[in-house]
């Protein structure tokens, strides 16, 4: 398969997962063990076409890098052991660390508490020419802290700023922030890992179960699973409030990880392919230098 034909399957398997207009938006639609035209016989064809896009998706950041005028920020949203890191891991395998920033980010400190919410992420943003990916951001502050309002009595804001259209007005914060970065060269994708209640479940089991995987959980992660509903209930408006033609969600079924890749991949590489990235034109001037260059290397001097 030649890069157009990967694109262009890119763009399908990407398609039904979008979310560009979110005043429909139901997550009962979205199916988190959707594995669309693939089932588990097609695993391994589905990690091949994942090998591929790698690939693909190392050669387009190579030309993103070199013409240094786009940047691309990849938001990974979700419940825990939905797959985040994996998805991160696996997908942006083959890109060059030089031209790829990941943060993790985790609950604020006292210095980034002490400044608006989307502080710390704002100073985090890719440069030109790179990748930057978010595990987790400010979207948080849509979701564990709308889940639990306790946290947002200790983020030190005036009691003038605290009114019942917080989360409206936080929406409204978002879709702005992102709709100037866009502008300003930018290009914002975000994922939501779906993982049903049950596979968390039997994840979690796993990590208890494995000695090698203890590390990974956290009796916390267990605790929040008693908010499930109130979370889905957030984590639907976040969406249907934040998406857009520019800056999409998607909704990636996530209880089967090698087709949650696969999805993934596919959005990214539709993402740089819309860029029509090229590499830098190089001036008349430039060649003769080039030229005079090799002559004198072929020369022996």
């Amino acid at each position: 398969m030649n890069s157009k034909q990967l694109i262009r399957t890119a763009r399908r398997i990407a398609a039904p997962y979008a979310v560009t207009r979110g005043k429909d938006f139901r997550l009962r639609e979205f199916d988190p063990a959707d594995t669309g035209e693939l089932d588990a016989e097609d695993k391994p064809r589905a990690k091949e076409a994942l090998a591929m896009g790698v690939k693909l998706l190392s050669e387009l950041q190579d030309i993103l890098y070199a013409q240094d005028r786009w940047s691309i920020l990849l938001i990974f949203q979700a419940m825990d052991a939905a797959g985040k890191d994996g998805a991160i891991k696996h997908v942006l395998s083959g890109v060059n660390p030089q031209g790829c920033e990941v943060y993790s980010f985790k609950a604020p400190t006292s210095e980034e508490l002490d400044h608006d919410y989307l502080w710390r992420c704002a100073k985090r943003l890719p440069e030109r020419g790179r990748i930057g990916i978010f595990n987790r951001s400010y979207y948080e502050e849509t979701l564990v802290v709308r889940v639990h309002p306790e946290i947002l009595a200790k983020q030190k804001l005036p009691e003038a700023c605290i009114g019942k259209n917080i989360w409206k007005e936080r929406f409204e914060d978002i879709r702005n922030f992102e709709q100037y970065i866009s502008r300003n060269g930018t290009i914002v994708r975000k994922f939501f890992l779906h993982v049903s209640k049950n596979e968390q479940k039997k994840r979690f089991l796993e990590r208890i179960d494995n000695p090698d995987k203890n590390w990974k959980f956290s009796a916390a992660d267990a605790h929040e699973r008693g908010y499930w509903k109130d979370y889905m209930k957030a984590y639907e408006e976040m969406i249907r409030e934040t998406s857009t033609e520019d800056c999409p969600w998607y909704v990636v079924p996530a209880d089967n990880k090698w087709f949650t890749r696969v999805v993934v991949a596919a959005a990214v590489i539709e993402a740089l392919d819309s860029l029509k990235l090229s590499y830098p034109e190089v001036s008349e001037a430039h060649r003769k230098d080039l030229a005079a260059v090799k002559a004198e290397l072929l020369g022996g001097k």
